[in-house]
């Protein structure tokens, strides 16, 4: 089990990744506008379904990794670094794009939810953090599958939190959401400096 040092720097960590608006995040905000309320919750269920894929995932290529070689699961976290750096930057020189970009026809909650499970299982963001930033919180002399099930599951956790509250905002705002402009603009600066952050602070990490 990780300790608790170790879990309350992921939990920082997971909801600075989770709280920028990824292909995820927009998914969500925009069925809750265009659907309302329990749309907006039933796509959170969906999506981060489609995160344990993720947990899964990681949980066996990351110990793959170490039986094979330390230097190779080494070099992951320095990938993993590299790589959420020139994803804030990149971010940070994109044009934002804000619900009102995104429009959607009304779909079945069963539907909704089956496409929250495709939409975060091809999360290009969700993907990134279980293979480039989360071995940093891991102890590679301990038992890597059963600490990446752990923090998997605090990561879904803090995901339906999140995300959730996101559902909610956004079908209680509604159409002011759906037109602010001013939030799109905020959100790519704000989503490219954690980006680079994070990125720092996983090549920092011993």
């Amino acid at each position: 089990m990780p300790d608790a040092h170790a879990i309350a720097l992921f939990s920082l960590a997971a909801l600075a990744l989770l709280v920028i608006p990824g292909p995820s995040v927009l998914y969500i905000v925009t069925r809750s506008v265009e659907q309302g309320r329990t749309a907006g919750f039933v796509s959170v269920l969906g999506v981060h379904t489609g995160t344990v894929v993720h947990v899964f995932a990681a949980a066996v290529g990351l110990s793959a990794i170490l039986v094979r070689s330390a230097s190779a699961y080494t070099a992951v976290k320095w990938a993993g670094a590299g790589y959420l750096i020139f994803l804030g930057v990149k971010r940070l020189a994109t044009r934002a794009i804000s619900p009102a970009d995104v429009h959607v026809e009304p779909r079945p909650l069963r539907k909704l939810f089956l496409d929250g499970v495709v939409v975060n299982t091809l999360n290009p963001k969700t993907a990134l953090f279980f293979f480039a930033f989360l071995p940093q919180f891991v102890d590679e002399s301990g038992n890597v599958t059963m600490q990446v099930l752990c923090f998997g599951a605090l990561f879904i956790v803090l995901g339906i939190g999140s995300d959730g509250t996101y559902a909610l905002v956004a079908s209680t705002l509604g159409a002011a959401l759906k037109r602010s402009k001013a939030y799109a603009a905020v959100e790519r600066w704000v989503a490219g400096t954690i980006f680079v952050g994070l990125g720092v602070a996983a090549g920092a990490r011993d």
